[in-house]
Protein backbone atom coordinates (compact mmCIF):
# COMPACT_ATOMS: atom_id res chain seq x y z
CA UNK A 1 0.00 0.00 0.00
CA UNK A 2 1.30 3.51 -0.75
CA UNK A 3 1.21 5.79 2.02
CA UNK A 4 -0.76 9.29 1.49
CA UNK A 5 2.98 11.19 1.85
CA UNK A 6 4.25 8.49 -0.74
CA UNK A 7 0.80 9.38 -3.02
CA UNK A 8 1.46 13.28 -3.10
CA UNK A 9 4.93 13.06 -3.21
CA UNK A 10 4.43 11.14 -6.45
CA UNK A 11 1.88 14.14 -7.88
CA UNK A 12 4.15 16.58 -6.45
CA UNK A 13 7.24 15.05 -8.57
CA UNK A 14 6.14 16.29 -12.01
CA UNK A 15 3.89 19.81 -13.63
CA UNK A 16 0.90 17.08 -14.25
CA UNK A 17 0.86 15.70 -10.95
CA UNK A 18 1.12 18.98 -9.29
CA UNK A 19 -1.60 20.62 -11.37
CA UNK A 20 -3.96 17.26 -10.06
CA UNK A 21 -3.38 17.64 -6.74
CA UNK A 22 -3.74 21.55 -6.67
CA UNK A 23 -7.27 20.80 -8.33
CA UNK A 24 -7.39 18.39 -6.26
CA UNK A 25 -7.20 20.40 -2.49
CA UNK A 26 -9.43 23.29 -4.81
CA UNK A 27 -12.47 21.02 -5.09
CA UNK A 28 -12.29 19.64 -1.45
CA UNK A 29 -12.14 23.41 -0.15
CA UNK A 30 -14.99 24.49 -2.29
CA UNK A 31 -16.78 21.72 -2.94
CA UNK A 32 -18.16 21.43 0.93
CA UNK A 33 -21.71 22.97 1.55
CA UNK A 34 -24.13 22.95 4.01
CA UNK A 35 -25.40 19.29 3.14
CA UNK A 36 -28.72 20.25 1.78
CA UNK A 37 -30.64 20.21 -1.59
CA UNK A 38 -32.38 23.32 -0.54
CA UNK A 39 -30.98 26.65 -1.60
CA UNK A 40 -28.48 29.10 0.46
CA UNK A 41 -30.72 30.12 3.18
CA UNK A 42 -32.32 26.98 3.88
CA UNK A 43 -35.59 28.90 1.99
CA UNK A 44 -38.06 25.97 0.47
CA UNK A 45 -40.03 28.69 -1.58
CA UNK A 46 -41.93 26.83 -4.12
CA UNK A 47 -43.25 30.40 -5.89
CA UNK A 48 -40.70 29.47 -9.04
CA UNK A 49 -41.47 25.30 -9.43
CA UNK A 50 -45.44 25.15 -10.72
CA UNK A 51 -47.99 23.12 -8.84
CA UNK A 52 -49.06 20.00 -10.96
CA UNK A 53 -52.57 19.01 -10.95
CA UNK A 54 -53.64 15.50 -12.34
CA UNK A 55 -55.49 15.88 -15.07
CA UNK A 56 -58.92 14.55 -13.68
CA UNK A 57 -58.85 17.80 -11.05
CA UNK A 58 -60.95 19.69 -13.43
CA UNK A 59 -61.81 22.09 -10.80
CA UNK A 60 -58.67 24.17 -9.57
CA UNK A 61 -58.06 27.19 -6.95
CA UNK A 62 -55.00 29.18 -7.53
CA UNK A 63 -53.81 32.44 -5.91
CA UNK A 64 -52.37 35.37 -8.40
CA UNK A 65 -49.22 34.74 -10.05
CA UNK A 66 -49.49 31.04 -8.72
CA UNK A 67 -48.59 28.79 -11.76
CA UNK A 68 -49.62 25.62 -12.08
CA UNK A 69 -49.26 22.65 -14.57
CA UNK A 70 -51.33 19.84 -16.23
CA UNK A 71 -49.70 16.88 -18.06
CA UNK A 72 -51.46 14.56 -20.32
CA UNK A 73 -49.76 11.66 -22.06
CA UNK A 74 -49.11 11.85 -25.95
CA UNK A 75 -47.75 10.12 -28.89
CA UNK A 76 -47.44 11.33 -32.01
CA UNK A 77 -46.59 8.32 -33.94
CA UNK A 78 -50.11 7.06 -33.31
CA UNK A 79 -51.64 10.68 -33.99
CA UNK A 80 -52.37 11.34 -30.62
CA UNK A 81 -52.54 15.06 -29.51
CA UNK A 82 -53.60 17.29 -26.99
CA UNK A 83 -55.19 21.01 -27.15
CA UNK A 84 -56.19 23.54 -25.80
CA UNK A 85 -58.90 24.89 -27.46
CA UNK A 86 -62.27 27.06 -27.03
CA UNK A 87 -63.83 28.15 -24.43
CA UNK A 88 -60.22 29.60 -23.77
CA UNK A 89 -59.54 31.25 -20.37
CA UNK A 90 -59.67 35.07 -19.63
CA UNK A 91 -56.79 36.23 -19.72
CA UNK A 92 -57.77 38.81 -16.78
CA UNK A 93 -57.83 36.02 -14.63
CA UNK A 94 -55.48 33.00 -16.33
CA UNK A 95 -53.22 32.97 -19.07
CA UNK A 96 -51.98 29.77 -20.96
CA UNK A 97 -47.88 29.78 -20.60
CA UNK A 98 -47.55 27.50 -22.83
CA UNK A 99 -46.29 23.46 -23.21
CA UNK A 100 -43.61 21.26 -23.24
CA UNK A 101 -43.34 18.03 -24.08
CA UNK A 102 -40.68 14.88 -22.89
CA UNK A 103 -40.22 11.80 -24.42
CA UNK A 104 -40.41 8.48 -22.89
CA UNK A 105 -37.13 7.94 -25.08
CA UNK A 106 -35.02 10.05 -23.79
CA UNK A 107 -33.52 12.89 -25.41
CA UNK A 108 -33.77 11.32 -29.16
CA UNK A 109 -37.58 10.50 -29.42
CA UNK A 110 -37.76 7.36 -31.22
CA UNK A 111 -40.01 6.18 -33.50
CA UNK A 112 -43.28 4.93 -31.42
CA UNK A 113 -42.03 5.84 -28.70
CA UNK A 114 -44.76 8.44 -26.49
CA UNK A 115 -43.96 11.16 -23.83
CA UNK A 116 -45.48 13.30 -22.01
CA UNK A 117 -47.36 17.09 -22.81
CA UNK A 118 -47.24 19.26 -20.27
CA UNK A 119 -49.24 22.90 -20.14
CA UNK A 120 -48.19 25.48 -18.01
CA UNK A 121 -50.81 28.66 -16.67
CA UNK A 122 -50.57 31.14 -14.42
CA UNK A 123 -53.04 32.69 -12.20
CA UNK A 124 -53.60 36.38 -13.14
CA UNK A 125 -56.48 38.06 -11.41
CA UNK A 126 -59.17 37.38 -9.06
CA UNK A 127 -62.33 35.65 -10.76
CA UNK A 128 -63.19 32.86 -11.83
CA UNK A 129 -62.24 31.41 -15.77
CA UNK A 130 -63.05 27.85 -17.47
CA UNK A 131 -60.64 26.19 -20.40
CA UNK A 132 -60.70 23.09 -22.41
CA UNK A 133 -57.90 20.70 -23.50
CA UNK A 134 -59.15 18.51 -26.18
CA UNK A 135 -57.62 14.84 -26.76
CA UNK A 136 -57.68 13.68 -30.53
CA UNK A 137 -56.74 10.27 -31.49
CA UNK A 138 -56.42 9.19 -35.06
CA UNK A 139 -60.14 7.81 -34.88
CA UNK A 140 -61.57 10.77 -33.28
CA UNK A 141 -60.61 13.40 -34.99
CA UNK A 142 -59.95 13.84 -38.73
CA UNK A 143 -56.59 16.07 -40.22
CA UNK A 144 -54.90 16.19 -36.69
CA UNK A 145 -51.23 17.51 -36.56
CA UNK A 146 -49.11 18.62 -33.54
CA UNK A 147 -49.34 22.17 -34.36
CA UNK A 148 -52.74 22.53 -35.74
CA UNK A 149 -56.08 21.48 -34.09
CA UNK A 150 -58.23 19.67 -35.97
CA UNK A 151 -61.62 21.65 -37.34
CA UNK A 152 -63.65 18.35 -36.56
CA UNK A 153 -65.09 19.20 -32.98
CA UNK A 154 -67.89 16.35 -33.51
CA UNK A 155 -67.89 13.05 -34.51
CA UNK A 156 -67.42 12.58 -38.89
CA UNK A 157 -70.08 11.94 -41.01
CA UNK A 158 -68.18 9.55 -42.71
CA UNK A 159 -65.42 7.49 -42.20
CA UNK A 160 -61.85 8.25 -42.33
CA UNK A 161 -59.92 6.73 -45.75
CA UNK A 162 -59.70 3.01 -44.96
CA UNK A 163 -61.51 3.12 -41.51
CA UNK A 164 -63.95 0.74 -41.02
CA UNK A 165 -66.16 2.93 -38.62
CA UNK A 166 -66.81 6.46 -38.26
CA UNK A 167 -64.78 8.43 -35.87
CA UNK A 168 -66.07 8.98 -32.46
CA UNK A 169 -66.43 12.33 -30.64
CA UNK A 170 -62.54 13.54 -28.93
CA UNK A 171 -62.49 13.29 -25.75
CA UNK A 172 -63.20 17.13 -23.95
CA UNK A 173 -61.94 17.99 -20.39
CA UNK A 174 -63.20 21.40 -19.41
CA UNK A 175 -61.60 23.40 -16.30
CA UNK A 176 -63.15 25.71 -14.36
CA UNK A 177 -60.29 27.76 -12.16
CA UNK A 178 -60.81 30.23 -9.68
CA UNK A 179 -58.37 32.96 -8.06
CA UNK A 180 -59.27 34.30 -4.93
Amino acid sequence: MISPTRTASIFLGSRGGAAIAAAALLALATGCGSGTDGPAGGSTSTASRPTSHPVKDTSITAEPGERFTLTVDQNASTREYWYLVDPRPDTSVLVSRGQDYASDSSDEPAAGAGGRLTFTFEAKGKGTTRFTLLHCTFTTCQGNTSTLPPRTTGPSATPATGAATPSRAPQRITYTVTVD
